[in-house]
């Protein structure tokens, strides 16, 4: 629900398909910025006039991790971290796949066979020498970002499209397809242009950071 693109019409959204739905670092940065107000950032002004109370209180209220179908867990960062990656190593600018161990230590002993993460809004499946599966799914409408958190890094999926993934068990195993799709982008980006945003219509278009 973060950012320039119409969150109102997000959270409607959210609300009328009854998905399972975790926390995320955005969505903690907008009730706390509803909390404090002592500084000026015209994005979490926007989306707190945009909202209002009840969208707000909805984003507190939602778990920060959760299992689903008693063996996915799903988390947004790593399981005791909304802003720290899962999968990714961020040292370098850009984004290389943590060691097994390290994936593994960031984990903290959850063993349930499947894990979804979010967070760097790339999709990928990792298998672990655990047995289990790593799934981030990727973004639907953000294919790219930068951040300055741990350190500068430039995250880039190089195409506009939407990105999903659907699960599904058969004979015992659980089936991972990673779909992309193409959709009306141009209005996505007009949205972030009407708000100011020229980063964020660059990164909805092209999928590219421009200064990585």
């Amino acid at each position: 629900m973060y950012g320039p693109l119409k969150p109102l019409e997000t959270y409607t959204l959210l609300k009328t398909i009854e998905a399972v739905t975790i926390q995320g670092n955005e969505d903690r940065d907008v009730y706390e910025f509803e909390q404090s107000r002592g500084e000026t950032h015209p994005i979490l002004t926007y989306m707190l006039q945009e909202l209002g109370e009840e969208p707000v209180q909805w984003l507190r209220s939602l778990p920060k991790t959760t299992v689903v179908a008693e063996e996915i867990f799903a988390c947004h960062g790593i399981p005791s971290n909304d802003l720290v990656y899962l999968l990714e190593d961020v040292s370098s600018g850009f984004p290389s796949v943590r060691d097994d161990t390290a994936i593994l230590d960031y984990l903290e002993g959850i063993s349930y066979p499947v894990i979804l993460c979010g967070h760097s809004h790339i999709a990928r499946v990792v298998q672990l020498s655990s047995g289990q599966v790593v799934i981030n799914p990727g973004s639907v409408g953000v294919p790219a970002y930068d951040d300055d958190v741990p350190n500068y890094h430039a995250m880039q999926n190089y195409s506009p499209l939407a990105s999903y993934a659907v699960l599904e068990k058969q004979n015992g195993v659980w089936q991972v397809e990673l779909s992309k799709i193409p959709y009306d982008v141009h209005l996505a980006v007009e949205q972030a242009q009407h708000q100011d945003r020229e980063d964020w219509a660059d990164w909805i278009k092209t999928g590219r950071v421009a200064a990585a």
